[in-house]
C-alpha cells in the first residue's frame, strides 16, 4: 500500500507547473507562483510528479530555491500585487487588505 497522498489542489497546480515549465522568461508573477507550490509541496506526503517538475523548473531558470526566495521577497516588497486576485492564488500568501 501507498503512502503517497495526492494533494487537494494537484489538478490546478499541475496546470501553473505545466505552464511555468516551458517559461523561457519568467515573470514576476511565475516566481510567485514557483515559490508557492515550493512551499505547499515540500514537505507534502506524495505528488513526486510535481515535486520532480519543480526542480525541472528551478534548473530550466538557473536560479537555486534560496534565491527564488530572496527574489520574491524583493516582488513583494516592491509592493507587487497580483492582477488576478482569484482563487488560483490561493495560498500564495498575500496580503489583500488594501
Amino acid at each position: 500500500m501507498s503512502h503517497e497522498q495526492t494533494h487537494p489542489l494537484h489538478e490546478t497546480d499541475k496546470n501553473i507547473i505545466d505552464s511555468l515549465i516551458s517559461k523561457e522568461y519568467p515573470e514576476d508573477l511565475d516566481f510567485i507562483n514557483l515559490a508557492r507550490l515550493i512551499n505547499r509541496y515540500s514537505k507534502f506526503p506524495g505528488e513526486i510528479e510535481i515535486q520532480n517538475d519543480i526542480q525541472k523548473i528551478l534548473k530550466f531558470w538557473k536560479i537555486s530555491e534560496n534565491d527564488l526566495f530572496s527574489k520574491t521577497r524583493m516582488i513583494w516588497s516592491n509592493n507587487f500585487r497580483p492582477s488576478d486576485t482569484s482563487k488560483e492564488l490561493v495560498g500564495s500568501g498575500f496580503d489583500t487588505s488594501n
